[in-house]
């Protein structure tokens, strides 16, 4: 069935900066080549970290000088929110940095997936929570575990949740996320690929008409225009099955947990703490969905979405 078209492709250099908005792409096993082929190691802290924690990254974008392929990750171009540029090859490219986040930081390529040390999360506790959660019995009590092991502060800063606000399901989150702040060889959330509907996003906005529902404050890889009469919450609903764009076929795992990176300002977006508000009280805390990569192809804007 079909059910709308690509209207967007989005390719993200550094994880947690603004991407670059694509006519056309490959993509992979491993997803788009070179999609969050950087990172940001926060040096106090230990770990690999985003704009969950470092907000300002939204306000910088990034560009490949080359195109990347599944064996080169090329170097890339940042542009600062004053509008000057730092190579990812310049000796002072993690000084200023630093300067602009007021920490410590160091922008690393993505590492092999045996390198299990660099993907650690540095939070105590990180390593048992994944322990206990690859015992099946237990996953639907790691929300009261991470209560016991007195985790849910630091959990509800990441997910920037309020004292009154559930915390997401943690059920059917891959155990290694508990342990890793990404797959081990890949900077992803989650899973290679992430889709975002117009449907969705014009729900949302009937539900919170003050706020503006772009796209870029989701870092969808691909947007998908519904056809006119499909409306609502679509994606939320296509865990387990399969979408075809093009001739790319994927595999819908998730519906993707919202945290406060989708209110933070960024390029022509303001900051709205709203937004995170309203997904999680109208939306199940989830807005998109993430994906796996079933076949190889490439994709164009505009070719057709089918639901399988």
């Amino acid at each position: 069935m079909v059910i709308g078209k690509v209207r967007e492709i989005w390719r993200y250099p550094v994880k947690s900066m603004g991407g670059e908005k694509l006519d056309r792409c490959a993509v992979g096993l491993s997803g788009i080549p070179g999609d969050r082929g950087w990172a940001l190691r926060d040096e106090a802290a230990g770990e690999i970290r985003g704009a969950k924690y470092l907000p300002k990254l939204m306000q910088c974008s990034s560009r490949y000088r080359e195109q990347p392929t599944d064996e080169k990750i090329p170097h890339v171009d940042i542009t600062l929110p004053d509008g000057t540029r730092v190579g990812s090859d310049e000796p002072n490219v993690n000084s200023r940095l630093s300067e602009l986040l007021g920490r410590v930081v160091s922008l690393r390529p993505l590492q092999p997936a045996s390198d299990k040390a660099h993907y650690r999360r540095a939070q105590p506790g990180a390593s048992v929570m994944s322990r206990l959660s690859r015992f099946r019995p237990l996953r639907p009590h790691l929300g009261t575990l991470i209560r016991l092991a007195r985790l849910e502060a630091p959990t509800r800063e990441m997910f920037s949740r309020e004292p009154d606000e559930p915390l997401p399901d943690f059920s059917a989150i891959p155990s290694e996320l508990f342990e890793f702040t990404s797959p081990p060889g890949t900077y992803f959330d989650l899973a290679p690929i992430h889709l975002l509907t117009t449907s969705s996003l014009a729900a949302m906005l009937r539900l919170n008409p003050a706020a503006v529902w772009d796209a870029r404050r989701f870092r969808p890889n691909f947007l998908i225009e519904t056809e006119s009469d499909i409306e609502g919450l679509v994606e939320a609903g296509w865990s387990g099955q399969a979408l075809r764009l093009g001739e790319l076929t994927l595999k819908c795992e998730l519906p993707t947990v919202r945290c406060g990176m989708t209110t933070h300002a960024q390029a022509e977006l303001p900051k709205d703490p709203t937004v995170l508000r309203t997904v999680v009280r109208e939306a199940g805390q989830n807005l998109g969905i993430y994906a796996r990569v079933v076949n190889s192809s490439c994709i164009v804007v505009g070719d057709a979405v089918e639901l399988l």
